[in-house]
């Protein structure tokens, strides 16, 4: 069992993300999602990055609770 602790920093890296603090603010200052949109189909992603927050909220991986933090934020 995987026991690695996630924090957001950690959701940017395998998203290929810039993942300093700096950086994840202005990502999440720079993108929105409409309500009627899933995150992981939201246009600024890659296909990789879709098919990861994909993966991982189907699979309800550790890192569906960070997916769900950066979702909420992304939604102004």
């Amino acid at each position: 069992m995987d026991t690695t602790q996630v924090d957001l920093s950690h959701l940017f890296e395998q998203l290929g993300l810039d993942s300093s603090d700096e950086a994840i603010a202005q990502f999440i200052e720079t993108h929105e999602i409409d309500d009627h949109i899933h995150l992981n189909q939201a246009p600024f992603w890659t296909s990789a990055q879709k098919s990861f927050l994909t993966e991982a909220l189907e699979a309800d991986a550790q890192w569906t609770p960070l997916i769900e933090k950066l979702d909420t934020q992304l939604r102004k």
